[in-house]
């Protein structure tokens, strides 16, 4: 990769940077970043190398051939602009933000009260709608199971193990208020001043009376509640008898007065179908209120944080959540901004992604300047672009595309008595799977985390290798057919053309001289068993750091 001299801005650390209201937000987004850098930034990222990030990025998947040579070719200055409105408004973007949001919510919890399909329905048509942040959030809490629409989704309550109203509040604050307050269930965070137990109490107050029913004509899983009458009482380990009370409140918030009705009017609407009666009071409803009204900064400034690190591969809070003061942001002027500006745009989701994609630090190499040390650009510097490891979602589908059997694999229907587990099938008690649907849960069985633990780092492991090594399907991938690059490149005469095919499919760029010869050396001496050394060339590549890491 071409490495170009960017020279470094002068700029003096005790004057507050200037924000110019008049420039475009990715540039203010620019000058905060370099304002705290601390030494001489990464140039730009090469084409090749924006093209293969931005798409994986926002279509989850690497770009085709086709792609990378239309794109490398195209010398309109503009050309980076375009391809990432293009890949906001391709049908791929809402798949991938489907998935990456499906992982940080559901976090590989599984269950059957909720149909996937609902779910995937509802994720996918509110990022294809480009529906407001906050609505969606608000929508996910009222859980409207009635409605066709928004049926999806109760899953997220009743389906990702939050069936006690423990896990409930503590993902609600870690996912959505920055807060990971799992031990003040107990007492005061013992290391964090602004964690307090009332906190924990006081959002549990409005989760407690919730709980899944089912809906006896729908036959269709419903998240009711209950008619609250008190208060929650609580009391710290440390001080045994001093016992207190909170109601609905969220941290740092006003608490919620909890009315009284006479008997038999605490209803808006009679029991039927199964169902209790609806109350006339329903704090989880109010939850999905207060929690995401513009004026909450937590729930803000914890949103912006995690697109932030969607894109960059790092929050401006780290960890996602622990965010309290001492825990300070890595740019606090730039967590301040991105929230004034999400709120500004009424929480929209895509111009938020543009904007980050548009910026000179999301467009920057992977590639540390000349003399500067990976020590001297720590990842929260942002002064070269922070690699990511590929989710086990992007692999499976860069691999599919990278090796040619993509369109056959979403071509083939699933089975309808298909019963594809992974401990059946590494245990050799069904084949391989021929389908989507079986393959990336294979996949995901492989490189996912196990349930409830968040997927925030790459964490690459010997099954992940063994895996790649020996995993026979992968390998079938790798054979010569009518539908494998493999196949295709067999045919090929010119081992330059084969060298140049091998890296724009897998690489998403062209070879240099020096890798164009070795592949043209490679074949040269296995020129007895092309088939299979070209399929052992493609696997070193797709095995490579530079395949498996978005940098």
């Amino acid at each position: 990769m071409h490495r170009i001299k960017f020279p470094l801005v002068a700029l003096c650390l005790l004057t507050p940077l200037r924000i110019w209201a008049g420039e475009p937000f990715h540039q203010q987004i620019d000058q905060l970043i370099e304002a705290r850098a601390g030494g001489e930034v990464a140039t730009a990222a090469d084409d090749a190398e924006f093209l293969r990030r931005v798409y994986l990025d926002l279509n989850g998947i690497v770009p085709t051939a086709t792609a990378v040579r239309t794109f490398l070719a195209d010398k309109d200055p503009q050309k980076r602009t375009r391809l990432i409105d293009q890949l906001l408004a391709a049908p791929d973007y809402a798949r991938r933000m489907r998935e990456a949001f499906t992982v940080m919510l559901l976090e590989r919890r599984t269950g059957t009260a909720v149909s996937d399909e609902d779910w995937n329905k509802y994720l996918e048509t509110s990022f294809s709608e480009n529906r407001p942040w906050d609505q969606f959030v608000r929508e996910l809490f009222i859980a409207d199971a009635a409605n066709e629409k928004t049926r999806g989704t109760v899953k997220f309550f009743v389906d990702g193990g939050r069936a006690d109203h423990d896990q409930m509040t503590i993902d609600v604050a870690r996912l959505f208020l920055g807060m990971n307050i799992h031990c003040a269930k107990c007492h005061d965070h013992p290391n964090v001043d602004q964690f307090k137990q009332a906190d924990y109490f006081g959002l549990s107050a409005y989760l407690m009376q919730s709980k899944s029913a089912k809906h006896t004509t729908l036959q269709t899983t419903f998240l009711i509640e209950n008619v609250a009458t008190a208060k929650v009482e609580f009391e710290s380990v440390f001080d045994s008898g001093n016992k207190q009370q909170t109601g609905p409140r969220l941290p740092g918030g006003q608490e919620v007065e909890i009315p009284t009705f006479e008997k038999g009017e605490e209803f808006s609407e009679p029991a039927k179908d199964g169902l209790p009666g609806v109350p006339k009071f329903q704090p989880r409803q109010l939850l999905a209120t207060h929690l995401t009204d513009p004026s909450n900064r937590r729930f803000v400034e914890n949103s912006v944080n995690r697109f932030w690190f969607l894109m960059m591969g790092r929050g401006l809070v780290h960890p996602l959540d622990m965010l309290h003061d001492q825990n300070p942001p890595s740019h606090p002027q730039l967590l301040k901004l991105l929230a004034d500006e999400f709120v500004a745009h009424k929480f929209d989701v895509q111009w938020l992604l543009r904007e980050l994609a548009l910026s000179k630090t999301y467009q920057r190499s992977s590639i540390l300047p000349e003399g500067v040390a990976a020590v001297d650009a720590p990842p929260q510097s942002y002064r070269v672009a922070n690699a990511k490891g590929l989710t086990p979602e992007q692999t499976a589908w860069s691999m599919m595309r990278a090796t040619g059997v993509l369109d056959q694999v979403i071509k083939t229907p699933r089975a309808e008595d298909s019963k594809f587990t992974f401990k059946d099938y590494i245990n050799g008690r069904i084949p391989a799977p021929d389908n989507l649907s079986d393959t990336m849960l294979l996949f995901v069985s492989v490189f996912g985390n196990p349930p409830g633990e968040a997927e925030v780092e790459f964490q690459p492991s010997m099954g992940q290798a063994l895996f790649l090594m020996n995993e026979q399907l992968v390998l079938d991938w790798l054979k010569p057919s009518d539908v494998t690059l493999v196949g295709r490149l067999e045919k090929e005469a010119d081992p330059k053309k084969i060298a140049d095919e091998l890296y724009v499919n897998i690489l998403s760029r062209f070879p240099n001289a020096e890798e164009s010869a070795d592949v043209v050396s490679f074949l040269d001496e296995n020129k007895d068993r092309r088939g299979e050394a070209l399929g052992q060339y493609a696997w070193a590549m797709l095995t490579s750091a530079e395949f498996k890491l978005n940098h």
